[in-house]
């Protein structure tokens, strides 16, 4: 029988963190890296972090800078993070919040992300009043401009970065309460930012109310959270539900928020 040799190296499971600790590292605050910053952020030989670079670079979840030597988030993790959301994973992840939401205040609740000049639904729960449509609500597309589900995210973006998206471009009337004039529209904007949420009444389904929040991962928004009934149902009502409103967003926000990297402390990068 063949002698075995004895296993030495870095055992799998550590060499699996250390790869995720990387991919983790890039963010919206640090989207760039080198080798040399890699293995001093996480206490590495500075060959090892080539070699694990290299390897997230050919596997193409990075690309690499050819002037710079720096490397950036690559394809790799755009198709992982479509993969994600379109195979459902984000709706399996934030289904429960929903229907607890939707229990307890009595009225259908449901989450959107934004998808270009629109929000989309990713996942939506029945109130006690039934369905909100006869078909469901999952992968429906809500205009920038009209109603308080799209109202609450873009309130949240920079101007210039709303100026680009919303203006300049046709935006179309769907009821007699659709907002199309940017200067109104900038206004309910500042509403969002004053008071946290948002409200409308027949701008998108002239039949339908909307109370919506921005769902915030650190301090960037990431989607909406709304309650949505008959206007009767909801108007009047948007006080009272703000509140377990705003905290179901709160709890959406740090389901979607991902570990942070376990970086070396600095007492250890010199070798102390």
């Amino acid at each position: 029988m063949a002698e075995q040799s004895p296993v030495t190296g870095t055992p799998p499971l550590q060499t699996a963190d250390r790869v995720l600790n990387v991919l983790l590292s890039f963010d919206r605050e640090r989207p760039e890296w080198g080798v040399t910053e890699i293995a001093a952020e996480f206490g590495l030989d500075k060959s090892v972090a080539q070699r694990l670079l290299a390897a997230l670079a050919y596997r193409g979840f990075l690309v690499s800078d050819q002037r710079t030597r720096r490397y950036r988030l690559g394809p790799a993790v755009w198709h992982l993070s479509r993969v994600w959301e379109r195979g459902g994973g984000m709706a399996s992840l934030v289904r429960p919040t929903l229907e607890a939401l939707a229990e307890a205040v009595g009225v259908s609740a449901l989450f959107a992300v934004p998808d270009g000049v629109h929000m989309r639904c990713v996942a939506a729960a029945d109130g006690a009043t039934g369905p909100l449509r006869y078909y469901a609500l999952a992968g429906e597309l809500y205009p920038a401009h009209a109603g308080a589900t799209s109202r609450a995210y873009f309130g949240m973006l920079p101007p210039g970065d709303r100026a680009v998206l919303l203006y300049g471009r046709p935006m179309a009337r769907f009821s007699e309460n659709t907002l199309t004039d940017p200067v109104r529209l900038e206004e309910r904007f500042a509403e969002v930012r004053r008071l946290g949420y948002a409200y409308s009444e027949g701008e998108y389904d002239p039949h339908t109310a909307a109370l919506a929040v921005p769902v915030l991962v650190g301090r960037r928004p990431v989607g909406t959270l709304s309650l949505a009934a008959a206007i009767e149902e909801l108007r009047g009502r948007w006080e009272e539900l703000a509140s377990p409103l705003q905290q179901a967003a709160a709890d959406l926000g740090r389901l979607l928020t991902p570990a942070h990297p376990r970086h070396v402390p600095p007492q250890r990068r010199d070798g102390r």
